[in-house]
């Protein structure tokens, strides 16, 4: 028999926020340098990488399904889980059947380390670190399977908000280097990328434990020659300044119209009972002043629906102060019981699960009104677009390829593969029949 002497492959399977995709193509890129291949979808794998969230108890459930069904459908595969849940719940990560390695998120970018442990020993690796004890950043700016990258500019919370477990899940708040986080975005555009995201956990915390500030990393990363465009992925509305939305909207050569600020609950009590930083007079005073200074801009809401304290009055009241935002799209959560959190020891009304789910219906009722609003105010408008990809499911006598304005709409127009990866004018005709929040264009041909 000859040897088979092709190179191992490797699936990434990955739950969560754009940090943890970040972090995902890094150790693709890790697990590449060890001789790896990224598995095609019909090949099993050599390796399993499976990067967990944590940040409700249905991520919780989704994780161990999706752990469950590729032990099964890849058994001899090994087995790595990673992430959140995996630091927040490495015993229980472990008992899984098929699970060799369980990798806590200070491991889970020393990968490689751990896999010489596995191969030397072949014995399952269980490792996490306490959450206090996170105090070292593990830079990553990666584009895994997408044109935009990904630039990690910051781990960890200190916030310790009541609900949220991300603080014991990713360790205190801790930031890269100004020098060493443009030099990544420099290779990033050597490598060909024209947009890069930056993510992180509290990126407003930016450099409180450096000396530097969000601010100067913001003006330092404008001038990286190559890189067309930014994204502040989310940041906190007392940590987004009146002076870091004039400088996007006066100065920036690159970031963005687009801004993604959590709000949690449109409540001042919900507000103060969840240890958020801000109340909603200074919510609304930032969104007032991002579209004043930026009309078009493309703003993101997180809220929580059926939070401990809730009550039907304050939820009206939420609900309220939601409907008046002049906001694009609310990203909506029901709030999940977290065992740790400091919520459950509080003597506040609980939500019957029912009522959160339908406070969520109600919710995102709301965000499909504010985005299409958005969506056809900005028809017959020519903008920038950032070509991505083919669409898969287009019609083969139609192909379509697919893009984001730089106010972060989705559009498709017809297939120029020589487009893809470049940044175009383009007309925004109307709403797609047949893709939902998506719009129809036009490349407009330039001179």
């Amino acid at each position: 028999m000859t040897p088979d002497f092709s190179p191992r492959k490797a699936a990434f399977h990955t739950l969560g926020c754009k940090l943890n995709f970040a972090e995902t193509s890094t150790i693709g890129k890790m697990l590449s340098e060890r001789g790896f291949r990224r598995a095609n979808p019909e090949e099993e794998p050599d390796i399993v990488v499976v990067n967990t969230c944590s940040v409700t108890e249905m991520a919780d459930k989704k994780g161990r399904s999706l752990i469950r069904r590729l032990s099964r459908r890849w058994p001899e595969a090994t087995l790595v889980v990673t992430g959140c849940y995996a630091q927040l719940k490495p015993d229980e990560v472990a008992a899984i059947e098929g699970v060799d390695i369980v990798l806590g998120s200070n491991e889970k970018l020393r990968i490689s380390e751990y896999l010489d442990m596995w191969e030397r020993e072949h014995r399952p690796v269980v490792e996490s670190t306490r959450p206090q004890e996170i105090t070292e950043f593990r830079p990553s700016c990666e584009r895994g399977d997408r044109t935009r990258w990904w630039l990690k500019v910051q781990d960890g919370c200190d916030y310790y908000c009541t609900y949220c477990t991300i603080p014991y899940a990713r360790g205190r708040s801790r930031s890269g280097r100004i020098a060493d986080l443009v030099s990544q975005a420099r290779k990033a555009a050597e490598a060909g990328g024209r947009e890069i995201v930056l993510t992180g956990v509290n990126i407003g915390e930016f450099g409180r434990d450096t000396g530097e500030s969000f601010l100067d990393l913001l003006k330092a990363l404008d001038s990286v020659e190559g890189i067309t465009r930014y994204r502040i992925s989310s940041i906190e509305p007392n940590l987004l300044t009146e002076e870091i939305i004039s400088w996007v909207a006066e100065k920036s050569r690159a970031f963005m119209p687009h801004f993604h600020i959590p709000l949690q609950a449109g409540s001042d009590h919900v507000l103060k009972l969840m240890n958020r930083r801000y109340d909603t007079a200074l919510f609304a005073s930032r969104i007032e002043t991002v579209k004043r200074l930026i009309p078009d801009a493309f703003i993101g809401v997180d809220v929580i629906a059926g939070a401990r304290g809730e009550t039907v009055e304050e939820w009206d009241k939420s609900l309220e102060f939601i409907r008046s935002l002049d906001v694009t799209r609310l990203h909506v959560f029901p709030y999940s019981e977290r065992p740790g959190t400091a919520a459950l020891m509080m003597n506040a009304e609980s939500v019957d699960p029912a009522e959160r789910h339908r406070r969520v219906a109600v919710l995102q009722n709301i965000s499909e009104g504010k985005l299409r609003e958005f969506s056809e105010s900005m028809v017959g408008s020519v903008r920038p677009v950032l070509w991505e990809h083919a669409v898969h499911d287009a019609p083969a006598d139609m192909p379509l390829m697919s893009g984001l304005t730089d106010n972060y709409l989705r559009v498709v127009a017809p297939l120029d593969e020589t487009l893809l990866n470049t940044i175009t004018p383009a007309r925004l005709e109307g709403i797609d029949p047949d893709r939902e929040e998506t719009l129809a264009a036009t490349v407009v041909k330039t001179e």
